[in-house]
């Protein structure tokens, strides 16, 4: 078994931090307080395969919303491709572009074998639960795949005038409380801690068991405890690890978790692969490595 599945994963690559990215890039840095150094595919591929770790891979495209390229699902699919024993991946479609985005999410899994769909409402600046936009989360419920939804305060943007037009409205989780109701078989996971709103994602958490919550992108030092506690005990079915590399890598977050002592063994193993693996089950790759 791997030691660990890192849900949330970013490519420090020039063709992600210096082209889909742009010029939201640097005030990420500064929100972290980190230099992301580039790497190339290959390392980091030998990076995870070290860590004894899967990496989900999020492809991204926010197109419409800031006028910058999209990191392809065909780029991360070929990653996929070439590493299968190390990462799986996340598609992305800009909900904006309608029915090219419903084509393409179809494509994304039947054609490329992506294993779920990542969205960002902040910079690609929509309402989850907007029915405008349900002809699309109909179909990734049709495909049976989990939907990945940022979550929370944002690092792109923060720090500048304006947030760099940003609105952090439209990731509340409550949003995602309205989805689940509307979609009861769609498996959607929150991103990030949920800060400030943490409560109302424990909310919605607790009332609709397609919820899901992954812990990603904080220190587990300055995530609220409220959300460790009810990962160790009555939630410890529904929260996943992920560090939101480059940004924050795994080893920090796994570092910083050892403080945490009242984590069972076995809510520890949920939290670090066994809630992945029950998520990523229709996978080829979580096929492989949890066949064991």
């Amino acid at each position: 078994m791997p030691r660990a599945v890192d849900f949330h994963v970013h490519l420090p690559t020039t063709e992600f931090m210096q082209v889909t990215l742009g010029p939201y890039a640097r005030a990420a840095e500064k929100f972290f307080r980190t230099e992301v150094k580039l790497k190339d595919i290959e390392q980091i591929a030998a990076d995870y395969a070290e860590l004894d770790m899967i990496g989900v891979l999020l492809a991204w495209d926010a197109e419409t919303a800031t006028g910058l390229p999209p990191l392809g699902n065909d780029y991360i699919a070929e990653i996929v491709k070439r590493y299968p024993q190390q990462f799986i991946g996340f598609a992305s479609v800009d909900p904006h572009k309608g029915k090219v985005a419903v084509k393409e999410i179809e494509r994304a899994v039947k054609d490329l074998g992506l294993g779920g769909a990542k969205f960002h409402p902040g910079v690609q600046a929509f309402y989850p639960n907007d029915p405008q936009f349900y002809p699309l989360m109909e179909k990734i419920q049709e495909l049976g795949i989990p939907a990945l939804f940022h979550t929370g305060t944002n690092g792109l943007g923060a720090g500048t005038p304006g947030g760099m037009g940003i609105k952090l409205d439209y990731t509340r989780p409550i949003y995602l409380d309205a989805l689940a109701a509307d979609f009861p078989g769609l498996t959607i996971i929150g991103a990030h801690p949920s800060w400030p709103w943490h409560e109302e994602m424990l909310a919605a958490m607790q009332h609709k068991t397609n919820i899901y919550n992954d812990l990603s992108g904080w220190s587990p030092k300055r995530i609220p405890e409220v959300l460790l506690r009810e990962a160790a005990t009555r939630m410890q079915d529904r929260f996943l690890f992920g560090s939101d590399y480059p940004f924050i890598t795994p080893q920090r977050w796994l570092r910083d978790f050892e403080a945490f002592d009242y984590f069972t063994p076995e809510a520890r193993e949920k939290l670090m692969w066994r809630n992945a693996q029950k998520l990523l089950d229709h996978t080829a790759v979580a096929q492989m490595k949890f066949s064991g």
